[in-house]
């Protein structure tokens, strides 16, 4: 269909390198991770903010921007479009008038990797692979899981021996193949890297593949519908491999392009668990680029990511932003789990948690304001964790009869 997409190839992130889109690639010849160029004026003549309410409720509602060059390639299973829910109760107990939070949950295979499988797997299949593989902490792996099942392909996903089962058993219903390692998310990644090698597989990888950040993205353009035009002044976003925060960056610049919003951006807080916070240290630290976490402690595999590919994609659009990144410690994810859920009837999942936790900390210290609109990301559904929730409950027997 013609300008269904203005997708116009590849860049390198680091050269700037153009490189066609037409062929199955993984890293630019740089070694740097490759991202997608588009005709952004001539997507402009229909992409109009205005035109959006007609189109179907799904990310590719915003086709146009994104790779595929007809409805018809499109794998999918009903993404995006997950509500943006006001929440005054919890933000009165950080002390926040224009708390919102964006509950990522309620994606396919319940969590943000939706949107970055469909987009992946829908151009992995239309350049001819036959076979997906990914290392995974958990969630990516069940998405990639059910995508490749709706599109036909073989799926090999290789996660940490103790990601939970929840996720194993979401990507072995799926019919994927899945290998357990002992060891952290990059020993996975090793893995999985050598066995697509061998095997011939497409690696989908985070960052080793460019189309993952493109279905991302799409998060911003949601949030931008849904306040009606506008920008929020801080998102707060939990961050492991930083896929989301670096399409979400992007996708402001897209829009501004497009005639969407002005040039204000929002404020980027990069939110990771203390056990396990290579961003962090680098920011804090000004250095361009991170330096591999060694022995990650953190419980939460959506943040125990030790190697960061895109780690200077991340860091240029946290400082562009004019944001921070911040890490908090389990105890204190799993608590605002807890407060979210009593306040609101939320179920964050441990990521989301932490960004709750770190919120609370940067109100502390006077880093955001009282009034500012802020969006936190929950990244997934708490159904997924129920293995790191406290369950208990009395146990009685009915009264006689």
């Amino acid at each position: 269909m013609d300008g269904f997409s203005t997708f116009a190839g590849l860049e390198c992130s680091r050269t700037g390198e153009r490189v066609g889109g037409e062929r199955l690639v993984n890293l630019s010849p740089a070694g740097a991770p490759l991202l997608a160029v588009y005709d952004v004026g001539r997507a402009a003549a229909t992409m109009r903010r205005d035109a959006m309410a007609g189109r179907p409720p799904t990310m590719w509602r915003y086709h146009e921007m994104l790779p595929a060059p007809a409805p018809d390639c499109i794998v999918s299973l009903g993404e995006g479009m997950t509500p943006l829910l006001p929440v005054p109760r919890l933000g009165q107990r950080l002390g926040l008038t224009r708390l919102a939070i964006k509950d990522e949950g309620g994606n396919p295979t319940g969590s943000f990797k939706a949107r970055g499988l469909s987009a992946a797997v829908t151009m992995a299949r239309l350049l001819g692979a036959e076979s997906l593989a990914m290392p995974s902490a958990g969630n990516a792996g069940g998405a990639l899981a059910a995508y490749a099942a709706r599109a036909g392909l073989a799926a090999h996903i290789f996660i940490p021996a103790d990601a939970p089962l929840s996720n194993r058993a979401e990507a072995l219903l799926a019919g994927a193949e899945v290998t357990l390692v002992r060891g952290f998310l990059d020993d996975c990644g090793v893995v999985a890297g050598q066995r697509a090698r061998q095997a011939g597989w497409f690696d989908v990888s985070t960052f080793k593949e460019p189309y993952r950040v493109e279905g991302k993205k799409t998060m911003a353009y949601e949030l931008v519908e849904q306040m009606g035009g506008e920008v929020p002044d801080v998102i707060v976003y939990p961050t492991g491999g930083g896929t989301g925060l670096v399409g979400m960056w992007r996708a402001f610049g897209e829009m501004q392009a497009l005639g969407w919003i002005g040039e204000r951006r929002p404020r980027l807080i990069s939110v990771q668990a203390e056990g396990c916070a290579p961003l962090v240290r680098a920011f804090a630290a000004g250095a361009a680029e991170s330096l591999p976490w060694s022995q990650p402690t953190t419980r939460v595999g959506g943040l125990r990511a030790p190697r960061v590919l895109a780690d200077f994609l991340c860091l240029q659009a946290i400082r562009a932003s004019g944001g921070t990144a911040i890490a908090v410690p389990d105890e204190a994810m799993f608590a605002a789990q807890r407060e979210a859920g009593r306040a609101e009837g939320i179920g964050l999942c441990p990521e989301g948690g932490a960004c709750v936790a770190a919120l609370r900390l940067l109100v502390e210290r006077g880093e955001v304001g009282r009034d500012e609109r802020i969006v936190v990301f929950n990244t997934a559904s708490a159904a997924k964790y129920v293995e790191m929730l406290a369950t208990e409950a009395p146990v009685i027997d009915p009264p006689p009869r």
